[in-house]
């Protein structure tokens, strides 16, 4: 009998788990018309759906999109004029996988490089069954692993293969971090890679290598990313970012050094609370100013019921699946 590995799901991950959740893939539709992500207000919108490339031009009509005016035939002929899009019958699908340093870390249920590869693997299998085109970027420091967009269970597996065999998985917590986070890079390439039209997921906490919720270039790469594409920050974290345990002393390691960690501190276990409040609000605002979806995932949560929620999908059939057991 074969042994089971006591860390899978947990702080590792195994291309057998992430195959199973091909099972869970009709939980989690992707189709036009019913998704109803939030987006970084309170209110939700529904997907663009799938790839649109450009058929005519027509009069404004009240109620069109705005972004979609043709701003040449309005100058042209003195009449508000917008572009009318046909639908592709296959969507690229394109998720970006952060692998770096900071996602190996939970206090509870599993590493967040672990919730994200999980959540990435539902959704690519869901996408697989409603015959989108899959991409991946997953990205550890300069390490970018770049599946470009095609379709069937061969791209899923393809993914889950490649994701599972990245560097990141092998590191050594007991040297010191080596590389830095690299975002603005790994959204460089991103902007590269994605089509307009495409429906992109981005796996991460979001933070670069001083803690901040993104940087300034990788800001604007993602700006201009979420012009021409749906775009959807699932943002990974852990309880102990949201706010600090119970008054007491503990005892905290990043596999290099040992401290001792007082949280009795009001004073510090608000300013703790506020700055990860501030990054939420933040990260809300940026998605709301360039309507993309936010969807907040912890690390202890069910991960098919936390995307569920987040893509406003009903959970009647929902299966209880966790990220760790």
């Amino acid at each position: 009998m074969q042994k089971t590995d006591p860390t899978d799901n947990i702080t590792t991950v195994s291309a057998q788990s992430l195959i199973r959740l091909r099972q869970y893939a009709a939980q989690l539709p992707l189709q036009r018309g019913k998704i109803h992500a939030r987006q970084g207000g309170a209110y939700q919108s529904s997907f663009k759906g799938r790839g649109m490339e450009f058929h005519e031009s027509r009069i404004y009509l009240p109620g069109d999109d705005i972004r979609n005016m043709d701003w040449r035939v309005t100058a042209r002929t003195g009449t508000a004029h917008t572009k009318v899009f046909e639908e592709e019958r296959e969507r690229p699908v394109i998720f970006w996988v952060d692998l770096n340093d900071a996602m190996f870390f939970a206090t509870r249920g599993a590493f967040k490089s672990v919730v994200a590869t999980q959540a990435a693997a539902l959704l690519a299998w869901s996408a697989c069954l409603h015959h989108d085109r899959l991409g991946a970027l997953v990205f550890a420091g300069d390490e970018h692993i770049e599946i470009r967009p095609r379709r069937g269970k061969s791209a899923v597996l393809d993914f889950i293969g490649q994701t599972c065999k990245h560097s990141a998985w092998q590191r050594d917590p007991k040297k010191p971090h080596a590389h830095t986070r690299n975002m603005d890079l790994a959204m460089a390439r991103l902007r590269k890679v994605a089509r307009p039209g495409s429906l992109i997921f981005l796996l991460s906490d979001f933070r670069d290598d001083s803690g901040n919720t993104l940087n300034g270039a990788a800001r604007m790469h993602l700006i201009n990313i979420a012009k021409h594409n749906d775009v959807v920050l699932v943002h990974i974290y852990d309880p102990l970012e949201a706010g600090l345990p119970a008054a007491g002393r503990y005892r905290i390691s990043d596999g290099v050094q040992d401290l001792q960690l007082y949280t009795g501190d009001k004073a510090l276990r608000q300013h703790y609370q506020q700055r990860f409040a501030s990054q939420q609000d933040e990260l809300r605002k940026l998605c709301r100013q360039q309507r993309m979806h936010l969807l907040p995932v912890c690390t202890q949560d069910d991960v098919l019921g936390s995307l569920q929620k987040g893509l406003g999908v009903g959970t009647k059939q929902h299966s209880q699946y966790r990220a760790a057991p």
